[in-house]
């Protein structure tokens, strides 16, 4: 079922975290903070609004990071249900693309909460003091790729983070596959 992300809680500072990679490393905030800002990303393997834009993600991540954003991708989802999604299966994702940013898994999908995670792809740019200032989308995509010139959204609002300490002001909420959460 499609979700959409609330709007931007300006200010609101990053929740720490200390998760495994896809290879077992134990990676926390601190290790992928940007001097310049850091994106935060909620994805999984299985979702089509993930795969329709995941070259892209791939493409915003490597400007950013040379702009001095740090940048995560974390899967919180429940594996009992999406074995797909889980720490095997992203280790092969993560490898078969080029991932150049951690991919982290969430087991306990405490961290998922800790954020406000509602759906895969999921985005949350920190400025350099950890503070929110973008919870939008990637671009015009959903579960097909936009046009190929579509505005880069996401990378031109962490550019204006890394430039400003600010984010834009109007931001279009990001629409996917909700979380799958562990059943109470």
């Amino acid at each position: 079922m499609a979700v959409s992300t609330p709007v931007c809680d300006f200010g609101a500072l990053a929740p720490d975290f200390s998760l495994p990679d896809t290879d077992g490393r134990i990676v926390t905030l601190a290790d992928v903070r940007g001097p310049r800002g850091t994106l935060v990303m909620f994805i999984c393997n299985h979702c089509p609004y993930v795969q329709a834009v995941l070259e892209r993600i791939l493409r915003d991540a490597r400007d950013l990071r040379a702009a001095g954003v740090g940048v995560v991708a974390i899967s919180s989802n429940d594996i009992a249900a999406y074995p797909e999604d889980g720490p095997d299966r992203m280790h092969e994702e993560a490898r078969r693309h080029g991932f150049t940013f951690p991919y982290l898994y969430d087991e306990s999908q405490q961290v998922a909460r800790a954020y406000g995670a509602a759906c895969t792809p999921d985005f949350f740019g920190y400025n350099a003091s950890g503070e929110l200032h973008y919870r939008g989308r990637l671009d015009a995509s959903g579960r097909a790729p936009a046009a190929p010139d579509a505005p880069r959204e996401l990378y031109r609002a962490m550019l204006q983070i890394a430039q400003t300490g600010q984010g834009p002001r109007d931001q279009v909420p990001s629409m996917g596959c909700s979380i799958k959460w562990k059943d109470a």
